[in-house]
């Protein structure tokens, strides 16, 4: 496993999805293992730990408060190249929209280092297993859809000492639609 000390992600944690993903994950998913909860990726690679000062926070917090808090569902899976299950996020758009914003901010941190034309909003569920596995893991989880949640915040994880944590919370703004539960 490459060495990761130092690596941040901002992210939205996905409370809600990990009584039906966390049996799959653990196994599948080596993020899980690392320290990751489900989530949906707002920007991976961020900036390098040393380098998320202050000021650097102030401006993801504003960044974030910028989008309106909002409602979540997952009612579907997909797959990337045969070999990656996902959960689709409804709507997609508003981590699209912090995607592109977060980005804009710091155009040295592409969506995956660049790896993908699109982004595609999504939370792992898999990867690397046999399409048997994909088929069993894609019933199971289909039974517990739809899954909805409130998303309220992002957050940037980091690695310390080989494990990924949460270094800070960013909520995002307000909405005029009731997100509380």
């Amino acid at each position: 496993m490459p060495n990761l000390e130092g690596e941040t992600a901002l992210v939205v944690v996905a409370d809600a999805a990990e009584p039906a993903v966390a049996r799959w994950r653990s196994t599948y998913d080596g993020s899980a293992s690392a320290g990751i909860p489900a989530h949906v990726t707002l920007l991976y690679p961020f900036l390098p730990l040393a380098e998320v000062t202050p000021d650097v926070m102030r401006h993801v917090r504003r960044i974030v408060a910028a989008e309106p808090a909002f409602e979540v569902t997952f009612a579907c899976l997909g797959r990337f190249s045969g070999s990656v299950l996902w959960l689709a996020p409804e709507p997609a758009e508003p981590f699209r929209r912090l995607t592109y914003a977060l980005w804009d901010a710091w155009p040295q941190t592409p969506p995956y280092g660049g790896l993908f034309e699109e982004v595609t909003p999504h939370l792992t569920v898999a990867e690397d297993a046999e399409p048997d596995v994909l088929d069993e893991i894609t019933a199971e989880i289909a039974q517990a859809l739809p899954l909805s949640m409130p998303v309220t915040h992002a957050q940037l994880l980091g690695v310390r000492d080989g494990r990924w944590t949460r270094q800070a919370t960013f909520p995002l703004g307000p909405s005029g639609v009731d997100v509380s539960r």
